[in-house]
């Protein structure tokens, strides 16, 4: 296999379990098992990978595809996913709330990311922006709005460090960039969507306050979270494709 065509062909499959022929034009990515599951038991439809790296599963013309945690996992399924070349990829993901107006539970819809994952760096300059596709935020934006719901917008901050609520150093840091929120994968799937020509969004779920010691996530927490807020997370992202598929809209409108 000497190119990258015939190697994310053969690769995506491998990761995922799931024939190249079942995946849909849409793709809805988490990395949590439980939306992979509630995906699966509202369509009736196979799950694919439970014991690959990666689980997927498709109904009509979306894919929900489990691709794990962090920014190098990030990258590697935005790679691997060429071999579709899907028409748009929505990450729906968990994220820290960073300001003292966040709540958890709140949604955060990003207008721009801040590539602190280091990833992205093999694949764009420090100075190129990640940025989600318009015309996905907007469809985001009016589902929201339509479910009689509201939204946060700003930047994430996207790190590859997992451990650093103990760290008051990056957290002055993280107050002085005057980022909206911070996780490990929205500006690795921005930058990799861009450089693959794959439009990108994404929509965040406020899962833990970790600037403070009694906000930081636990695992009693995580599951509260779990319980309240992912049927909601997971409706919206279903929703807002499918508003790009039923009114045959483009979202491709970056020239790549």
């Amino acid at each position: 296999m000497k190119t990258k065509d015939e190697i994310v062909q053969d690769w995506l499959p491998r990761y995922t379990g799931m024939p190249l022929n079942q995946f849909g034009e849409y793709i809805i990515l988490v990395n949590f098992s439980k939306y992979v599951d509630k995906f699966s038991k509202k369509y009736n439809a196979k799950v694919y990978g439970r014991k690959n790296a990666m689980r997927a599963v498709t109904s009509g013309n979306i894919t929900l595809i489990n691709f794990g945690m962090g920014s190098a996992n990030a990258a590697t399924i935005m790679d691997l996913l060429t071999a579709i070349k899907p028409k748009a990829c929505l990450f729906l993901g968990k994220c820290g709330g960073l300001k003292r107006k966040n709540n958890i539970g709140d949604f955060i819809l990003p207008i721009a990311a801040i590539r602190g994952d280091g990833t992205s760096d093999d694949y764009f300059p420090p100075e190129v922006p990640a940025l989600p596709a318009f015309a996905l935020q907007k469809a985001i934006s009016t589902t929201i709005r339509d479910e009689k719901l509201d939204y946060w917008t700003g930047t994430v901050y996207t790190t590859n460090r997992r451990v650093w609520e103990h760290d008051d150093e990056f957290k002055q840091y993280l107050r002085a960039i005057r980022t909206m929120a911070i996780d490990m994968e929205t500006a690795t799937i921005f930058s990799v969507g861009f450089a693959n020509k794959i439009p990108t969004g994404a929509l965040l779920l406020v899962s833990d306050i970790p600037m403070i010691p009694e906000g930081v996530k636990t695992s009693s927490s995580d599951k509260k979270v779990d319980k309240s807020f992912m049927d909601k997370h997971l409706e919206i992202g279903i929703k807002s494709l499918n508003q790009l598929i039923n009114n045959a809209q483009t979202v491709r409108h970056l020239k790549f």
